[in-house]
C-alpha cells in the first residue's frame, strides 16, 4: 500500500536535475491508487526569494531608461500608436464611417437629453461627448466600445449640483436669466468631481485592475436598474409639465412620487400630449428595429427625427408663448475658453468623486471585456483605468462632467460594423458640426421631448424585471443580491445602493463559506470512488468508519460549524464522551468500593447497575475526512484539526485526511499536524478516500490477526 512519505530520499531522474538547475529540490511523496501498485511523486520545494529582493527586482526594472523601454511605455500608454498604423484602410474604413457616422447621430439628442438628468446646459454634454471621443480614441484598448455621456453618471452628477445649488440658496426651479447664470457657474463647481477622478488613473498605477471582480453582474444590473428607476422618476415631472421641488438627500424616488401626485393638477396639457405621442413614435421604432434588425443594415435615427419633427412644431407652433410649454432654450455655439475648477469645493465633493469613478470604471471595463471576448481580442483593465481616468481630468478643465462607456451606443457601434476606434473620431467631428453650427437650431425643442427620449431609452434596463423567474430560478442568492441593490439603488441612493450591493454580495459569500455543505460519504460499489450518501442511492456504507466532506475552506468563521457539522453526522462528540466515560469510570469505583465493604445488592439490581456503567460502543474506529474542496486552512483551522485528532484519539478512533492540496499539506505541516519532521505523515495523510479505506482495512486486520 502506498502511503505518502514525508522523509523520502530524492530519486535521480532528469526531472530532478533539471529542478535543481532551476534552484529548486524535490521530495518524493509515494501516492496511493487503490489496489493498483504505488507510484512517486516529486513534490518540488522552491526557493522562495525575499520581498525586499523582488522589490529591488521591480524597480530596478522600472527604473531603467533605455531607447527601447521609453517607447514601449509610450506605445503602451497610447496604444494607438500600435495600431493606427496597421490600420487596413481598405478593410476597416466603411464599417468604422457607417458607425461613426451613425453613434454621431445618436449622441446629439441623448447628450441633449442627459442634460436634464446632470442639471447642466445641453452645450456641456455636447463638450462631454466630443473631448470623451477624441481621448478614448488615442488611449482606449477596447475597438468597441463608445465612450460618452452615460445616464447613471449623468443622475449622480446632477444630485451634486442640485444640491450646491440649493446650498447656495437658489430656487431650482427659477428659469429667469439672472438665475441661469449663476446656475451654470454653479454647476462648473462640480465638475472637479471630474478632476477627482483621478482615482481611477492611481488605480491604473498600482496596477488595481483587479478591483472590477468584486463588482459582480448581479451587483451592477442591479444598480443599474435601480438607478433607472430614479431616472424615470426625474423625468415624469417634464413628461407632464409640472414644477415641483427637487429632492435631496435619501428617499428621492419616493419624495419625488408624493410631490408629483400633490401636484398632478397643475399638469401642462400641451406637454402631456406631446409625451404621449413621442413615447408612442420612438417605442414602435424601438419594436420595429428590434424585429427587423437582422434586415436593417443601420438602426433608425428615431430619436433625431422626432428631435428635428418636434422643435419644428414647437417653433412653428410656438408652444412656448401659447401653452407655456417648457423649451431647451438658447444652446451657444463654439467652445468656452478653459479654465481650471474650482479648487475650493475639493473637500464638499471628494466623496462623491469614489462612486462615480468606481462605477464609471466597471461599467467601461465590464462592456471591454464582453466586446473583447465576443470578437476575439484582449483588452488592458489597468490600460482603461488610466483611459476613462483622462476621459474625465482633461476635459474637466473644458467645462465637461463626468463619463464613461455605454451600453446602448456600444451595442449599436458593434452592429454598424465598426472595426476600430477610429469611428470615435468620425462621431466627435459630429459632435463638433453641432457644436460649431447647428446647436441654436434646437432652442425650440420641448424639454418634455427630451424626457421621453430617456424614458424609452431605460427599456433595457427595466425589462430587467421580467428576468426575475428565471433569475430565480438559475441562483436564488445572485437574485437576492441583485433585489437588494435594485431597492437600496432606487429607495436609499444611487451611491448608498452601490455600496450596499457590494457589502451584501460579500456578505453573502462569507456566509456560504460560514455554513457550507457538508456530508458523509459511501462507496460506489465495486468501484475506488465514494459519493455523498443523501444524494445517491445503492451506495454502500463503509464498515468500521465514517467519511465527511466538508465543501468549503476551513478558518476561524467556520470551524465552530464544522465541528458541530462533524459530530453530528458521525453520532458523537469526542468532548462528551470523554466525559461520559470519566463519569462512568468514577461511579464504577465507587460501586466497587461499596461492594468491598459488603454491602448487599440483589442480582438484578447488580446486573443494572452493571450494565448502566459500561459505556455504550461505538460502531466505528475511523473518521476520514475528505479534503479535496477544503482550499485552505488558517491558523484557526489548523488547531481545529489537532484538536480534533487529539480528542478522538483519546476515545481510539483514529483519524486521517484525504485529497488534501499542497497548500493545505504546506499548513498542516507549519503547524505540526504530523508531529516533529513528520514522522506520522505517512499514517495521517492520504492521497485518495480509497488509500484512506484500505489504510484502515488493513489496520484492522493485522489488529485482529495480532488479536487472535
Amino acid at each position: 500500500m502506498g502511503l505518502l512519505d514525508c522523509n523520502a530520499q530524492i530519486l535521480p531522474s532528469s526531472t530532478t536535475l533539471n529542478a535543481q538547475k532551476m534552484e529548486s529540490r524535490t521530495e518524493t511523496i509515494k501516492m496511493d491508487i487503490g489496489p493498483s501498485p504505488s507510484f512517486p511523486m516529486e513534490r518540488k520545494v522552491h526557493i522562495q526569494i525575499s520581498g525586499r529582493q523582488i522589490i529591488q527586482t521591480k524597480l530596478r526594472k522600472s527604473c531603467s531608461c533605455t531607447t527601447k523601454r521609453l517607447k514601449n511605455v509610450v506605445m503602451d500608454f497610447f496604444p494607438v500608436l500600435r495600431w493606427l498604423p496597421k490600420y487596413h484602410c481598405r478593410e476597416y474604413i466603411w464599417g468604422d464611417v457607417m458607425s461613426g457616422v451613425v453613434i454621431g447621430i445618436i449622441l446629439v439628442p441623448q447628450a441633449i437629453a442627459y442634460s436634464l438628468l446632470a442639471g447642466l446646459k445641453p452645450i456641456y454634454s455636447l463638450y462631454t461627448s466630443f473631448f470623451a471621443n477624441i481621448i478614448y480614441f488615442l488611449m482606449g484598448t477596447s475597438r468597441h466600445v463608445s465612450v460618452g455621456i452615460f445616464s447613471l453618471l449623468s443622475l449622480m452628477v446632477g444630485q451634486v449640483v442640485d444640491r450646491e445649488l440649493l446650498l447656495a440658496g437658489f430656487d431650482l426651479n427659477d428659469d429667469d436669466d439672472a438665475i441661469n447664470c449663476y446656475a451654470i457657474g454653479v454647476a462648473t463647481h462640480p465638475l472637479v468631481l471630474t478632476l477627482l477622478l483621478f482615482f481611477q488613473v492611481l488605480m491604473g498605477v498600482f496596477r488595481l485592475g483587479f478591483v472590477s471582480m468584486y463588482l459582480s453582474e448581479s451587483v451592477l444590473d442591479g444598480f443599474a436598474t435601480g438607478a433607472s428607476l430614479t431616472i424615470l422618476t426625474a423625468q415624469v415631472k417634464y413628461l407632464i409639465g409640472i414644477k415641483i421641488p427637487r429632492s435631496q438627500g435619501h428617499g428621492i424616488l419616493l419624495t419625488t412620487w408624493i410631490n408629483i401626485f400633490r401636484n398632478i393638477s397643475q399638469a401642462n396639457q400641451c406637454d402631456v400630449i406631446t409625451s404621449v405621442v413621442c413615447i408612442a413614435v420612438l417605442v414602435a421604432a424601438k419594436e420595429l428595429g428590434d424585429r427587423y434588425k437582422q434586415k436593417l443594415k443601420i438602426p433608425l435615427p428615431t430619436e433625431l427625427v422626432v428631435i428635428v419633427v418636434a422643435t419644428l412644431v414647437s417653433h412653428y407652433g410656438k408652444l412656448n408663448e401659447v401653452y407655456a410649454s417648457s423649451v431647451s432654450g438658447a444652446i451657444p455655439t463654439g467652445f468656452i475658453p478653459p479654465q481650471l475648477p474650482n479648487f475650493n469645493m475639493m473637500h464638499r465633493v471628494a466623496l462623491d468623486a469614489v462612486p462615480l469613478a468606481i462605477v464609471g470604471f466597471a461599467f467601461t471595463i465590464s462592456l471591454s471585456e464582453m466586446f473583447a471576448k465576443k470578437y476575439a481580442y484582449t483588452v488592458r483593465a489597468n490600460q482603461e483605468m488610466f483611459a476613462i481616468g483622462f476621459c474625465n481630468i482633461i476635459p474637466s478643465f473644458f467645462h465637461c462632467f463626468a463619463t464613461s462607456a455605454a451600453l446602448a451606443k456600444t451595442l449599436v457601434k458593434s452592429s454598424t460594423g465598426c472595426q476600430t476606434q477610429v469611428s470615435s473620431v468620425i462621431s466627435a467631428v459630429v459632435v463638433l458640426l453641432v457644436l460649431l453650427f447647428l446647436a441654436p437650431l434646437f432652442y425650440s425643442l420641448q424639454k418634455c421631448v427630451l424626457a421621453c427620449i430617456i424614458i424609452v431609452s431605460l427599456r433595457g434596463a427595466l425589462r430587467k424585471f421580467r428576468d426575475v423567474p428565471q433569475r430565480y430560478h438559475m441562483n436564488k442568492v445572485d437574485t437576492l443580491v441583485w433585489c437588494v441593490t435594485v431597492f437600496s439603488s432606487a429607495l436609499i441612493s444611487t451611491e448608498m445602493g452601490l455600496l450596499i450591493g457590494v457589502l451584501f454580495s460579500m456578505l453573502c459569500i462569507v456566509v456560504r463559506t460560514q455554513r457550507p455543505r457538508t456530508a458523509l460519504l459511501g462507496q460506489i460499489q465495486s468501484t475506488a470512488f465514494y459519493e455523498d450518501d443523501w444524494e445517491y442511492e445503492s451506495l454502500c456504507p463503509v464498515p468500521n468508519a465514517k467519511i465527511f466532506r466538508f465543501e468549503a475552506p476551513l478558518y476561524y468563521a467556520n470551524k465552530d460549524f464544522f465541528l458541530k457539522s462533524l459530530y453530528r453526522m458521525t453520532g458523537l462528540d469526542p468532548t462528551l464522551e470523554a466525559a461520559k466515560r470519566k463519569k462512568n469510570e468514577k461511579k464504577q469505583k465507587e460501586h466497587l468500593k461499596e461492594g468491598n465493604r459488603g454491602t448487599i445488592v440483589k442480582g438484578s439490581d447488580q446486573a443494572d447497575t452493571a450494565l448502566h456503567l459500561v459505556p455504550k460502543q461505538v460502531d466505528f474506529q475511523t473518521i476520514i475526512i475528505d479534503c479535496s474542496s477544503v482550499t485552505f486552512l488558517d491558523t484557526a483551522g489548523i488547531i481545529t484539526l489537532k484538536e480534533i485528532l487529539k480528542d478522538y484519539n483519546e476515545l481510539k478512533i483514529t483519524v486521517l485526511l484525504a485529497c488534501c492540496n499542497p497548500s493545505v499539506i504546506d499548513s498542516l505541516k507549519r503547524g505540526d499536524y504530523f508531529g516533529k519532521d513528520c514522522k506520522k505523515m505517512h499514517e495521517l495523510l492520504f492521497y485518495s478516500i480509497h488509500g484512506a479505506v484500505q489504510f484502515a482495512r488493513d489496520r484492522k486486520l493485522l489488529a485482529d490477526g495480532s488479536a487472535v
